[in-house]
């Protein structure tokens, strides 16, 4: 139960649902026949979606985009890719899903919200522990408002506890894993050879015209990467490092007004058992259940072992373990379940409390007091985080004065001039190949430069080193040479695919004959393989020739096309297969168990999101999104 009922999930959890969201997205449109507000751009069940969150994850996705393509995102590209849509769809889906965890009757705390916040690790300083400043800046960076921020992850732990929730129906019974095991365990034994394109270089002839051909067809490939030629000025975090005293009246303040990140909450360790319920069981049903935990509890207060009777009784993975969940503080489960441990002495049992998963029996095993550390405990890394900020402070400082000079002055090289300043410069460069500088090789700073044009200048931007101020001196398009410039390059790349055509079409003969006479030409030298699984050591086979050969198997001695990997052309010939030597032992087959029932879980998952979707009314503002 402790997979359902914790608020925080795991992320093998995260992982499935964004595979599912991922696919579902790909196949399902969105009508536009339902309503019509202009205050929105879709309506999902009456609940809006304002244009203002729309822009906002369109903005982020478009600057994903621009990080991952190096800064350069032309119009038709982003159109091409559909960003408009994906972002439309991805906030439809996380409504339709939200909707349906509330439906299950499932909240999440703000206590619990709070902490899975402070648990990432974006926000925490180099002690590890959760820092304010950076959390503000981070969410600023991103376009964030703690308050859209924090009700986002709320959301996303309410959608993980339904899928949790809805995992815990999956099984895989003894028969499908005997039958995976087996599919799994089947062996072959090949004979291969291979054509290889080095054999036919000799043969392919280069010139003028046909190079000039093939070079048209392939030209975007030899494309030159953005450059730009940058000046600019930094102004580095160690130089100030002298500049910061910090005293112990600073420390105490910090710490009193920071009290919070060094509390632990009271934790309570409890054990249970569950008789679970869904959403659709009978009123009978319910009574049934109820009446077989008062039945429990009775054999419980009649002196029954509370661990052996979970292990006996209850519904939930936890019975493993006797029922324990495990220590957990306020906020971590569903406001019955968690009002009920927290009203128990150690030892206490409690009456049959019911929640959205069941009726549960609860013991209370032990409390931890809530503790705060002591100053002296935290002294040291508070006296290091305040030489941070600063440090930071008066770092921002002197950058803040120089970039005002420099607008005042109307450029960086007059600044320079004015207050003898040294403006570092750097010679033709692209993104991904920055000269061996830690500044200049810092993402941000190449984020930033990357997104100037020739003659702008950037604002004060911040590394981990520093500030920085960039100036673009000059920049280089990305554009396609003239064939002449890359001729060496080109005639190499027209020779290897030219012979690999060539040994192809060698090889293409050799399995027509092959297969005529069912076996390889006697003068073809040839390799056997050991028996090999569908996983595991190849043995030397090319895993492409692996793959095809069990895919195939019932099907002929020899494959339907030649494979080609790389420069090389293979063919194979299956010389036999068998069932497995029955070698999968326990901890294998508990593994692939584990894999099957993730599958399953993603197959509920898949089916709850479809039936969400068919329920739905949802109307999208077309105009809007023009």
């Amino acid at each position: 139960m402790l997979n359902i009922i914790r608020k925080n999930a795991q992320s093998i959890v995260v992982q499935s649902i964004v595979v599912i969201i991922a696919i579902v997205f790909i196949f399902w449109g969105v009508g536009t026949n339902l309503n019509d507000n202009p205050n929105a751009v879709a309506v999902v069940n009456g609940k809006e979606i304002s244009y203002r969150d729309f822009q906002q994850n369109y903005e982020r996705a478009i600057e994903g985009y621009k990080q991952q393509f190096g800064g350069q995102l032309p119009e038709k590209f982003v159109e091409s890719l559909g960003v408009k849509d994906q972002v439309l769809n991805q906030l439809i889906q996380s409504e339709l899903l939200r909707q349906g965890a509330e439906k299950m009757g499932m909240t999440i705390s703000k206590e619990a919200t709070q902490r899975k916040i402070q648990d990432l690790e974006v926000f925490r300083d180099e002690n590890g522990r959760f820092d304010l400043d950076r959390y503000k800046t981070v969410l600023a960076q991103n376009r964030l408002s703690p308050t859209s921020f924090e009700a986002g992850i709320g959301n996303d732990l309410l959608m993980n506890r339904a899928v949790e929730s809805l995992g815990a129906f999956a099984t895989v019974s003894a028969a499908e894993l005997d039958n995976w095991v087996e599919f799994l365990d089947q062996e072959v034994k090949l004979a291969y050879t291979t054509v290889r394109s080095s054999a036919y270089e000799p043969q392919v002839k280069v010139d003028d015209a046909s190079l000039q051909s093939w070079y048209e067809q392939t030209k975007q490939q030899y494309k030159t990467p953005p450059q730009s030629k940058l000046a600019y000025l930094s102004f580095p975090f160690a130089d100030d490092l002298k500049a910061v005293a910090v005293n112990d009246e600073a420390v105490q303040r910090y710490y009193q007004e920071h009290a919070e990140l060094y509390a632990t909450p009271e934790q309570r360790r409890a054990r249970h058992i569950l008789f679970k319920i869904a959403d659709g069981d009978t009123a009978e049903t319910k009574a049934a259940k109820k009446a077989a935990a008062e039945k429990v509890l009775a054999q419980i207060r009649g002196g029954g072992d509370f661990a052996l009777l979970a292990k006996q009784f209850s519904e939930d993975t936890s019975k493993e373990k006797g029922g324990d969940l495990g220590f957990f503080s306020r906020g971590q489960m569903v406001e019955p379940f968690e009002r009920s441990v927290f009203s128990l002495r150690t030892g206490e049992i409690s009456g049959v409390v019911e929640t959205p998963y069941g009726y549960h029996l609860v013991k209370l095993e032990e409390i931890k007091p809530a503790t705060t550390r002591s100053l002296e405990e935290v002294r040291a890394s508070i006296r290091a985080e305040l030489e941070r900020q600063g440090v930071k402070a008066i770092t921002f400082k002197k950058a803040s004065t120089a970039y005002e000079e420099i607008i005042r002055a109307g450029s960086l090289t007059k600044y320079s001039e004015k207050n003898a300043v040294a403006v570092h410069r750097t010679d033709f460069f692209q993104q991904d190949k920055p000269p061996k500088d830690t500044l200049i090789s810092d993402p941000a700073f190449l984020q930033s430069a990357f997104a100037l044009h020739k003659g702008e200048l950037s604002s004060i931007v911040e590394t981990a080193t520093g500030y920085a101020i960039i100036f673009v001196e000059d920049a280089r398009e990305s554009v396609v040479p003239e064939l002449a410039i890359v001729r060496e390059r080109v005639a190499a790349d027209f020779i290897k695919e030219k012979s690999v055509e060539l040994a192809r079409s060698a090889a293409e003969q050799m399995l027509k004959t092959a297969k005529e006479q069912q076996r390889f030409p006697s003068d073809v030298e040839r390799k056997e393989s050991a028996y090999l699984k569908r996983t595991g050591p190849a043995n030397g086979v090319p895993e492409e020739i692996r793959r095809d050969a069990f895919a195939r198997l019932g099907q002929g001695a020899f494959p339907d096309k030649v494979i080609v990997e790389g420069n090389t052309c293979y063919l194979y010939q299956i010389l036999e297969s068998r069932r497995g030597q029955g070698d999968t032992d326990a901890a294998k087959r508990q593994a692939l168990e584990q894999q099957l029932l993730a599958a399953h879980k993603n197959t509920l998952m898949a089916d709850w999101i479809d039936q969400l979707r068919k329920e739905a009314k949802i109307w999208t503002n077309t105009k809007m999104l023009q």
